[in-house]
């Protein structure tokens, strides 16, 4: 799974960019700080950095030098500055994009999309469970040697609970998330794909359960 880490001392700018890039299939880790960031840097594996341009500690020129020399991976730079004087100093700094606030978020999905298909990440989207590969690029399922070709929006909602393993989604966000906003059917539509999918591996070695939360939604286990 691509793992997008968002940088930025303003608490709501995170928590909207995070809420709509993990609508979208992301894992999102957030950071206040230059320095926040840094200390996540060493732990996990990122993809891609989004890092606003003035912050506390370390600003975002500091950490985008620093991810510049040591990890290869592209950055979006976030800033209230749009003068060609600081779009080229965040360049020079190693950033791969630039964008001022205030922004749509659904831009930020596109340039996020791009700078990762640049960059041949988007490719290799695969969630492993146990013996069980979950392939977003081919929509193949392997279990094992066996390989199975599930109905898009199985696959779709079986993915995106897997991306998120042990966090509960209510029916109205699984259906915004696979089927769409524009969706005109009901949230009956989540429980008959789930009953599909439950009894698709019931009988498959696999490394999950897709729990019913009464009253709420759904959450997938791993066992």
């Amino acid at each position: 799974m691509i793992s997008i880490l968002v940088v930025d001392d303003d608490h709501h700018l995170r928590k909207l960019v995070r809420v709509h890039l993990e609508q979208n299939g992301y894992l999102v880790i957030e950071a206040p700080d230059g320095d926040a960031a840094s200390v996540v840097l060493e732990k996990q594996t990122i993809d891609l950095a989004i890092v606003d341009l003035m912050m506390p500690n370390k600003d975002g020129f500091q950490l985008a030098k620093e991810i510049r020399e040591d990890y290869d991976i592209p950055i979006i730079m976030l800033t209230a500055k749009g003068s060609l004087a600081d779009k080229a100093k965040g360049y020079e700094a190693g950033t791969d994009d630039y964008m001022v606030k205030p922004f749509e978020k659904e831009e930020l999905l596109f340039r996020v999309q791009a700078i990762l298909r640049r960059f041949d990440r988007a490719g290799s989207q695969k969630i492993l469970l146990s013996d069980m590969t979950l392939d977003r690029r081919s929509y193949e399922v392997k279990v094992g040697s066996r390989t199975m070709i599930l109905p898009l929006k199985e696959f779709e909602l079986l993915y995106y609970l897997a991306s998120f393993p042990n966090r509960t989604f209510t029916r109205d966000e699984l259906i915004q998330h696979v089927w769409g906003i524009d969706f005109e059917g009901d949230d009956r539509t989540v429980d008959v794909h789930i009953k599909r999918l439950r009894e698709r591996f019931r009988r498959s070695s696999h490394a999950f359960t897709i729990t019913t939360i009464r009253g709420v939604g759904y959450k997938l286990e791993v066992t």
